[in-house]
Formats: structure tokens, C-alpha cells, sequence
């Protein structure tokens, strides 16, 4: 599955790889390495601790291998219809208030900045619409209605 990532989250991503390839990997070896020394390894807490960690580092080097594998790198977007990338602001049917999201892929999604990510509900419902169009979805409290008031 295509993960959609900013240039920003992309190189972060990329930093971290390398970051636990080179240094944190021989931080573990290391760790191993003193653990084993200290002699019986079925009640060592620090091999076990060591093996642990190695094990964690290990797992989210492959995730974020497969990330990286699949990327398309957005742009931030001037659309005239909803996309990835963009910022929109809605407004939910019988509600005063807007809210403004910025759409973004998985990785990204963060409510307290409001960027929401392209598999949500919400998006998937406004995704293509313009501004001024109307648009519904179905929610664990039912049917929503909203309308695109703007894109940025």
C-alpha cells in the first residue's frame, strides 16, 4: 500500500533508518557484548534487556523499509478540488463552527495539529469534492453531512 509522506516526514523517516542501522545497532552489539560477559545468561537482566531492545530496533528497521519502499513524497498542494496535501476547511451541517485540516497520509495524521489523514472516513468522503459542494458519510454516530467551505 502507497504511503504518502511530506518531504519533511520523508527525510525524517530516512534519518531514523540511519540512525538505528549505524550507531544504535553497535549501541546493542555493544550492550550484548558487556551483557555476556557478565556470565550466566539465563538470569541476566541486562542480556535480556539487551536482546529486547535489539529485537525492537530490528522490527522498526524493517518498518520503516517497507515505508520508505512505497512512498509517494506530497507536495503541499493549491488544488481547486480536496487532495492530499491540501488544507481544508469544513463545516459540519447544523454546526457554526469550521474546522480546517490539512489532509496527510498515515504516517502523519495528527489531531492536535490537524492534519488528518487520507484513510479517514471524513477525507475519503471529500476527497475530489470543490468548495461549496456537500458531501456524507457514515460515522459510528451515523450519517454526517458536511460542506467544503474552502481549500487551501
Amino acid at each position: 500500500m502507497t504511503e504518502y509522506l511530506s518531504q519533511q516526514k520523508y527525510k525524517e523517516f530516512v534519518d531514523e533508518l540511519d540512525y538505528l542501522q549505524t550507531t544504535r545497532r553497535q549501541e546493542i552489539a555493544e550492550s550484548l557484548k558487556e551483557a555476556r560477559s557478565l556470565g550466566d545468561l539465563s538470569e541476566n537482566a541486562e542480556y535480556h534487556q539487551a536482546r529486547e531492545d535489539q529485537a525492537n530496533i530490528e522490527k522498526r528497521i524493517t518498518d520503516l523499509q517497507a515505508i520508505l519502499e512505497d512512498t509517494t513524497i506530497v507536495k503541499k498542494s493549491s488544488s481547486s478540488e480536496v487532495s492530499i496535501g491540501v488544507t481544508v476547511v469544513v463545516q459540519k451541517k447544523g454546526d457554526k463552527e469550521k474546522k480546517e485540516y490539512t489532509i496527510v497520509g498515515n504516517q502523519e495524521s495528527d489531531m492536535e495539529e490537524n492534519k488528518i489523514s487520507v484513510s479517514s472516513p471524513l477525507v475519503k468522503a471529500m476527497l475530489g469534492k470543490s468548495k461549496g459542494e456537500s458531501f456524507c458519510f457514515e460515522s459510528p454516530k451515523g450519517k454526517q453531512e458536511y460542506k467544503v467551505i474552502n481549500i487551501k
